[in-house]
């Protein structure tokens, strides 16, 4: 039985779709010490469920250099012509889709009524690079990203209203349904008024997330139980 509303999905992309064997965190020092001889900017903190920009000011702040949006735009720019690099030289043993994630996209694009997008930090050009690698990036048909906004529930919250947009359905009669494996990604969900899935694939227990506010979390997306909380209405 499919979703009884209109149902928007947005898959969060590093720990949830993917593991990229590090290869985000690599581009993004390689950048600061290209432009500020620091490859260390990036050492003191754990780069789960931030937005790029995010992670590029916190990190600019921690080295004591200038924070702008300038300053942010040419970290960013230097990261991503790095990025393609870093993706392509990660061995496959760690660069994989998570279990039950391409399965669980397919279905959920086969069904009347469900928009599958992205809902995630790195800006569009990053996550096309990331998911270009494991042949995914093109089954999703829109996103919000960290180039939309640096603040996730406002990213979330973009790509929500993009994927009703294509349902031709007004965003309050959706179901929208984010998936992610960091509280962030449940706080984010929450303060849109989606639900939310957890998924312990990154650095998170299913029950770390459940008690952040998860609605479901599950090992990974082959556990019994994932594939209805994901596309049945409750």
């Amino acid at each position: 039985m499919g979703a009884m509303r209109p149902t928007v999905l947005l898959f969060d992309i590093d720990g949830t779709l993917v593991t990229t064997g590090g290869a985000g965190r690599r581009a993004i020092s390689r950048a600061f010490e290209k432009l500020y001889g620091r490859l260390d900017a990036c050492e003191s903190f754990s780069l789960s469920g931030m937005t790029d920009r995010a992670i590029v000011r916190k990190a600019l702040s921690i080295i004591g250099a200038e924070v702008s949006a300038e300053a942010i735009d040419s970290i960013i720019a230097c990261y991503l012509s790095l990025l393609d690099s870093e993706v392509q030289r990660a061995a496959d043993r760690e660069y994989f889709v998570h279990a039950g994630m391409r399965e669980a996209v397919n279905e959920a694009r086969s069904r009347t009524g469900v928009a599958v997008g992205l809902g995630t930090g790195n800006v569009r050009q990053g996550a096309r690079v990331k998911l270009e690698r494991v042949g995914i990036y093109e089954q999703f048909a829109f996103g919000g990203f960290g180039c939309d906004h640096e603040d996730r529930v406002e990213l979330i919250r973009h790509g929500a209203r993009c994927g009703a947009q294509l349902l031709g359905a007004p965003l309050e009669e959706c179901r929208v349904v984010v998936i992610g494996d960091t509280p962030k990604d449940v706080a984010a969900a929450k303060g849109i008024g989606a639900l939310c899935i957890g998924v312990g694939t990154g650095n998170f227990t299913p029950q770390a997330l459940l008690d952040s506010g998860a609605d479901f979390a599950f090992p990974n997306f082959t556990e019994r139980g994932a594939l209805e909380a994901l596309l049945h209405d409750r």
